[in-house]
């Protein structure tokens, strides 16, 4: 008898941002791209956060083991944080542009090892890079070539952001992405801490 074929969700374990935040860093996008990098996979400014953990396809029927692991993991916690430099991973091979994070960024790497430990047992493998605590904003397609992706990396080390709004982050949310046309679409499955 054939097993029936079980649906798997791309879920994600992250911090989402104020509007004030978002709208900011829309700007900033918006800035970027006047300045020559409009061939950018930009992330829509709505969909901006702070990934904790990537958690990729998952049955299902496994939403409540992580629910369960996370809700005993994340404690009431309040961090303090201020969007700065722009940056990019890849160096001149540029493949994503980010928003670095100052301020309770201890606080936050902890929290992430945290949902990481938790999450270990259920067998998501341990995270093996450490924890860079960013924001993306935008990704490099693949057919970009060499010369531009360098002149990309020349211009995001030029850059100096404006003052970009704080914000205070107090919970942390298991994510669906439903990928579309125009892009991935997130839906909030669970917040933590859980309230008694």
């Amino acid at each position: 008898m054939a097993k029936e074929p079980t649906e798997e969700l791309r879920l994600f374990v992250a911090c989402e941002l104020p509007d004030d935040v978002r709208q900011a860093l829309g700007r900033l996008q918006d800035d970027l791209r006047r300045l020559g990098a409009s061939r950018l996979r930009w992330v829509r400014p709505e969909g901006i956060h702070v990934t904790l953990k990537f958690l990729g396809a998952v049955e299902a029927s496994r939403v409540e083991k992580i629910t369960s692991a996370l809700a005993a993991a994340v404690e009431p916690f309040e961090l303090r944080l201020r969007p700065a430099e722009v940056g990019g991973f890849g160096g001149a091979r540029l493949r994503v542009v980010w928003v670095g994070l100052e301020g309770d960024i201890e606080a936050l790497a902890s929290l992430a090892k945290r949902v990481d430990r938790a999450l270990r047992p259920l067998g998501f493998p341990r995270e093996g890079r450490p924890f860079a605590a960013h924001l993306t904003l935008a990704r490099v397609p693949d057919l970009v070539p060499s010369e531009e992706r360098q002149q990309l990396a020349g211009l995001i080390e030029r850059y100096r952001p404006p003052p970009l709004p704080s914000m205070i982050l107090r919970e942390v949310y298991l994510m669906r992405s439903i990928l579309g046309p125009g892009g991935s679409v997130y839906q909030r499955l669970a917040s933590f801490p859980r309230e008694a």
